[in-house]
């Protein structure tokens, strides 16, 4: 077998609405679990800046002002905050995992909801937007691409990572499978309500969502599975408060996100976080081989001749420019439009088609 390491899931709560303050504790955290010997570091979904909860608790009609200061807190993947985050890992030799709201170079107003792998070298080893935002989640960002539905490998192992509802997707979950996913990181919000709490149905139970998906792809993936959940409290119920007595009611009396670790039966093997801080699991990512004899979804327990999966992975861009024998000022500021964009593109194939455990 190979050897043991420790991870960190970050069950923390962002300064809602303030990326400057968030990344703060983002930088402050990544230190923390270095020196408590953690090799990698998983953030919540969207923990930059916070995630947009309001479009749960309050008509659209109401929400412009929270929209625009959630966009204005929104970050470039290219931008400075990455940077310091990049850094970071540098600096402490390990891996982080950060959700945050990405600013779209091409458009003021569009954001994705996205997650970036920083390797402990500085280096960004993907690069991930929610393919499809969930529910009240389409209010706030636009739907991604399969850009960033893969797999890298890293001192851990092979690792993927998934937002919130991706988790529920079996094509997503089965193109990181068909990669050798070893460990994957599953990222939540603090809280998700459907329904007013004191009314009549059934509302969401988020701690039971993510241990239904959770032990789901742990199990079928036979993988590690490191899920965490931000967490929603007395900050940011004050930014907030703007929103009404009802509002906060909701907000307070709806389940919460937990944080946790399974191992490849579907079994947690840490503690279960509620209360904000650090959570820290040690396993051997090794430990995968011996149930995958059981069920290789990707491997033996499969039958290719019958299923066919088609994964595209082309990055969608709003607009594309041809070359021009007489490039004026127009096309030079052209072609310094995706400038956001251009010192994280990951080059890959436009398209991957996953048919059979040994697929290129």
């Amino acid at each position: 077998m190979g050897s043991t390491v420790t991870v960190a899931a970050a069950h923390l709560e962002p300064v809602l609405l303030n990326k400057r303050d968030t990344v703060r504790k983002t930088i402050d955290a990544i230190g923390e679990a270095a020196r408590n010997g953690a090799r990698l570091i998983a953030f919540p979904e969207s923990f930059i800046p916070g995630f947009p909860i309001w479009a749960a608790l309050r008509a659209p009609i109401h929400n412009h002002q929270l929209f625009t200061t959630f966009v204005e807190n929104s970050i470039y993947i290219d931008g400075p905050e990455i940077e310091e985050i990049r850094q970071a890992a540098r600096r402490h030799d390990v891996l982080v995992s950060v959700g945050f709201s990405e600013r779209n170079p091409a458009s003021l107003g569009s954001i994705w909801n996205s997650n970036v792998l920083v390797g402990p070298d500085g280096t960004i080893l993907n690069h991930h937007r929610k393919i499809v935002p969930t529910f009240y989640e389409k209010l706030v960002w636009t739907p991604g691409d399969g850009h960033g539905l893969r797999v890298v490998p890293t001192p851990l192992g092979r690792l993927g990572a998934l937002i919130c509802g991706e988790n529920t997707n079996p094509l997503a979950r089965y193109t990181l499978m068909a990669e050798a996913e070893q460990v994957h990181i599953s990222t939540y919000p603090p809280l998700w309500p459907t329904r007013d709490p004191g009314s009549a149905g059934k509302n969401y139970d988020l701690e039971n969502a993510i241990r239904i998906r959770a032990g789901a792809h742990s199990f079928e993936a036979k993988v590690f599975n490191v899920v965490v959940s931000s967490v929603f409290g007395e900050q940011s119920a004050r930014t907030l408060s703007s929103l009404g007595e009802e509002a906060a009611r909701v907000a307070e009396e709806s389940a919460r996100g937990v944080s946790l670790v399974l191992d490849p039966f579907g079994d947690v093997i840490s503690d279960v976080m509620r209360e904000e801080g650090l959570l820290y699991c040690a396993f051997d990512p090794d430990d995968i081989l011996e149930p995958k004899q059981f069920h290789d979804l990707s491997g033996s327990y499969n039958r290719f001749d019958i299923f066919d999966l088609r994964v595209n992975r082309r990055r969608v861009e709003p607009i594309s420019f041809s070359p021009s024998a007489s490039t004026g000022a127009l096309g030079s500021a052209a072609s310094t439009a995706g400038t956001h964009t251009g010192s994280a593109t990951i080059p890959t194939r436009d398209q991957t088609r996953i048919t059979g455990p040994n697929a290129q």
